[in-house]
């Protein structure tokens, strides 16, 4: 009898593509080209995220509730925002949800006037429910406060010099005088917080947060040195208040700032998709694969500073297990150096294609193309 060739044993472990598919769906339409290949495969899913839009779904892709909050939106109007429950009794707050940049009522507010205040508010209704360990997802922020807000959220109190109370925002920050923290929530002395963030960057200053990532947020140039001035006092009253120093510590310019707020809360900073790696278990998945396919909505250079793919094959790469990139689009100018660490690097698009129809038929064209490349692969 011909000897039967092992089932392969293949990890699916993809990031979302945004505005199409989350990394749950492109996963499933990659495994759907496998298995029509190889109906034999025995297909292990990962879902990635690196810390923006889709971490919520990442880590509840193994369990847990989703649960709907009423907080304020990043221009102050109340919005339903979903975070997530796991179940080892953490929580999950993803800063997308609550006061991204995707949010269209936010971004026509002027970034002077929007703030982190429905951060601060989730977290402490999650705080009633029983909740000490947070984790918090920091990409994709529509704000420039410095975490204001989210200290505001939590009980922080700001005045200005005539002793009246102000706003957490940029407008407002620009007016403040004293920070009081004595309201501040007590039960943040039990709590933990695992910030999700790739960003090393400072609060303020030439690499901060104000100059970095504040223009993709609508601070204008002639702002930036007024706005960082700004968060740098702003800053001062609230270090001395609460006894820490934290605008020089990696990541406190991420998210606007907010990074510097969750900082000041003592969070413990990790990179993204290390925390979903970590938590959903791909190690684990990647023992006795022989195959791992990752990807993400675009690939070019910046894939190889810690977004989901690159990780995703780096785990995969320890593991002795090659990986091949997916992408629904890969910059030609980044093939040189993606391809030093993937085994191949694709896109599903058949050729010349409009974006929309791409985005409309993504699924079908991912199973496609995961077919014939496991065609490729396994010689079937």
């Amino acid at each position: 009898m011909p000897n039967t060739p092992p089932s392969p044993v293949v990890v699916i472990a993809p990031d979302s593509f945004k505005g199409s598919l989350s990394a749950q769906g492109v996963a499933d339409a990659i495994a759907t080209g496998i298995m029509r290949a190889r109906p034999d495969a025995i297909v292990r899913i990962v879902p990635m995220a690196d810390g923006g839009e889709g971490t919520l779904d990442a880590l509840l892709a193994r369990g847990g509730e989703r649960r709907m909050l009423s907080v304020p939106g990043a221009a102050d109007d109340e919005r339903q925002a979903a975070v997530g429950l796991l179940p080892d009794g953490s929580a999950i707050v993803e800063t997308a949800e609550v006061v991204g940049i995707t949010d269209e009522t936010a971004m026509h507010a002027p970034v002077e006037r929007r703030s982190t205040r429905g951060m601060g508010v989730a977290i402490r209704s999650l705080l009633d429910t029983g909740v000490r360990r947070f984790f918090v997802a920091l990409g994709g922020s529509s704000t420039n406060d410095g975490g204001a807000g989210l200290l505001v959220g939590l009980g922080l109190a700001l005045f200005d010099a005539d002793g009246r109370e102000i706003e957490p925002t940029p407008e407002s920050l620009a007016r403040v005088a004293r920070v009081d923290a004595s309201g501040f929530d007590a039960r943040l002395a039990q709590a933990s917080f695992v910030a999700m963030s790739d960003v090393d960057n400072p609060l303020t200053g030439e690499h901060g947060a104000t100059a970095v990532f504040g223009p993709q947020k609508g601070v204008g140039a002639a702002q930036i040195a007024s706005l960082d001035d700004v968060l740098g006092r702003f800053a001062t009253l609230v270090e001395a208040a609460l006894g820490r120093r934290a605008r020089e510590l990696p990541g406190a310019g991420a998210a606007g700032g907010l990074g510097f707020a969750l900082h000041m809360l003592g969070a413990e900073f990790q990179p993204g998709a290390e925390v979903i790696a970590a938590q959903l278990g791909l190690d684990a998945a990647l023992d006795g694969a022989n195959w791992l396919i990752t990807g993400e909505g675009r690939s070019d250079a910046q894939t190889l500073r810690g977004k989901a793919p690159f990780v995703a094959c780096r785990h995969a790469r320890a593991a002795g297990v090659p990986a091949s990139l997916l992408s629904g689009a890969v910059d030609a100018a980044a093939l040189v150096a993606l391809s030093e660490y993937f085994t191949g690097c694709f896109s599903p698009a058949p050729g010349p294609i409009a974006l929309d129809v791409a985005i409309r038929d993504a699924a079908r064209l991912l199973a496609n193309e995961a077919e014939q490349l496991t065609r490729l692969k396994y010689g079937n």
